[in-house]
């Protein structure tokens, strides 16, 4: 499908929304929520300017609690972790925020070969015991389709015995420069995940600021229209996202919905997950560090969720513990053992080198701690990439999103993954809270007779059996 180029971000209508300032009645709050709750449609940004201008701490508290039961009612109480893979800090851009700028004479750059790439995925998938990857890379000619393809195909290949199965990476996602289709394409074929591009800001005036001309960075539409390119090319799953704190929090809000919107009309189909990351100080940045307040980073997370109902929001190592904990019951994924530093995994880093990374991380620690605060708390961490291995993506999957039925998918296969890797990799604190936490899901499966039937409960029983015996990736 060929798309007619113009910018879609309405600038001066988003702006004329924002300089509304009457705050709504309580009774437009609820119908508002409600209507994010029973159909999981996306907002209209009109509705979702009127949420932000609630005033009453109280009204507020009954947001967050909506955002909550939205997130459950979609996906359950699973909480997906992934770490991410730094591959390169190679990059022809110069945006005035980021450690990887080429203007960054402090930054000492590298790039992985096929050989450490794999190493990398040995202790991510071998010692950790991660199950899917997000693949960075800057934009340069060196690491554009080709390299990240053949990284694809390597990572994919890494299998790794452990004490009672295997590890292996089973999804990888890839945050890279927009490509052009027939680039797109290449790493189709090589088993991409999700394609993930942020915009960084949707305020084009503020973003020609950030990326200064003659850099490919600095051209908005190329970047704005990526994700169109990639449902060109096949890629059904792609990955939307803001740099908060470069601008105002409320104009991002607005624009990450506006274009959720247009995916939807345009292709039938919306983003699978958001990003909302705060901007952090970096080493030879220009920029300071974010001034959202953590009280208003759990409102854009509360209102991403309400706005954009079916997405999977991903909030990141950049935040601290304490602000992820404030956040987690809206969100679907975060990262865990996260190392940013280009080959930091098989390397020992005794401290954070900002010199080789492009951010400051908040939260630093295992994914084995990681999984047993998310117990404490309720959640049980899901390893699954089963849906789009069986076909769950594309228009497949936002129907099941919006209508629910996805939740169940995510809670018989969280049970499995979790049975895996507590077997494989879980200190014996963290294995006795995640036998409690099994215990719990399997319970309540058995209990929910309409939810799921005698048929799947049956198979639920004989996966698990053989998934304690050694037996690996078995899903729904």
């Amino acid at each position: 499908m060929k798309t007619e180029i113009k910018n879609f971000i309405d600038r001066e209508h988003i702006l004329s929304i924002l300089k509304e300032s009457k705050e709504p009645c309580a009774k437009e709050i609820r119908e508002i929520l409600k209507k994010s709750l029973e159909a999981s449609q996306a907002l209209e940004p009109s509705e979702a300017a009127k949420l932000m201008r609630v005033k009453s701490p109280d009204l507020w508290e009954e947001i967050f609690s909506a955002a909550a039961a939205l997130k459950k009612k979609i996906y359950d109480n699973r909480i997906v972790t992934f770490a991410p893979l730094y591959a390169s800090n190679l990059c022809v851009n110069n945006c005035l925020y980021c450690g990887f700028r080429t203007g960054n004479s402090q930054a000492v750059r590298r790039k992985l070969s096929l050989e450490e790439i794999e190493k990398e995925t040995r202790v991510l998938c071998g010692e950790i015991g991660h199950k899917r990857l997000i693949f960075v890379v800057g934009e340069h000619p060196s690491t554009g389709a080709d390299y990240i393809a053949s990284a694809l195909k390597k990572i994919y290949s890494v299998k790794v015995k452990t004490k009672l199965g295997f590890g292996q990476i089973r999804r990888v996602n890839v945050n890279a420069a927009p490509m052009s289709v027939e680039d797109l394409k290449k790493i189709k074929e090589a088993g991409i995940g999700t394609y993930q591009v942020f915009q960084e800001t949707y305020d084009e005036e503020l973003y020609s600021k950030l990326h200064p001309a003659g850099t490919p960075k600095s051209d908005f539409l190329w970047r704005l229209y990526c994700h169109h390119r990639a449902f060109e090319a096949g890629i059904d799953d792609v990955a939307l996202g803001a740099l908060f704190g470069l601008g105002d929090w409320r104009f991002e809000i607005l624009g990450l919905l506006t274009h959720a919107r247009e995916l939807e009309k345009v292709f039938k189909i919306g983003p699978h997950t958001v990003s909302f990351p705060r901007l952090e100080k970096a080493c030879g940045s220009k920029i300071g560090e974010n001034k959202i307040s953590g009280q208003d980073f759990k409102k854009i997370v509360a209102l991403l969720r309400l706005s954009v109902p079916y997405a999977g929001l991903i909030v990141t190592a950049r935040e601290k513990p304490e602000t992820i904990r404030s956040v987690i019951p809206f969100c679907t994924q975060r990262d865990a053992s996260t190392k940013i530093g280009i080959g930091a995994y098989s390397h020992v880093y005794n401290k954070q080198e900002l010199e080789k990374q492009q951010f400051e991380l908040g939260d630093t620690r295992s994914l084995d701690e990681v999984i047993g605060e998310l117990a404490d708390m309720g959640y049980i961490t899901s390893f699954c990439t089963s849906g789009y291995r069986c076909g769950r993506t594309g228009d497949h999957i936002m129907k099941l999103l919006k209508s629910g039925g996805e939740s169940r998918f995510c809670k018989l296969n969280a049970i499995l993954t979790f049975r895996e890797w507590l077997d494989d990799f879980a200190s014996e604190k963290t294995k006795e809270k995640g036998e409690k936490l099994i215990e719990k899901e399997i319970k309540e499966v058995m209990e929910q007779g309409e939810r799921f039937g005698a048929e799947t409960k049956k198979t639920l029983c004989v996966y698990y059996e053989r998934i304690k015996k050694g037996e690996r990736d078995l899903c729904f």
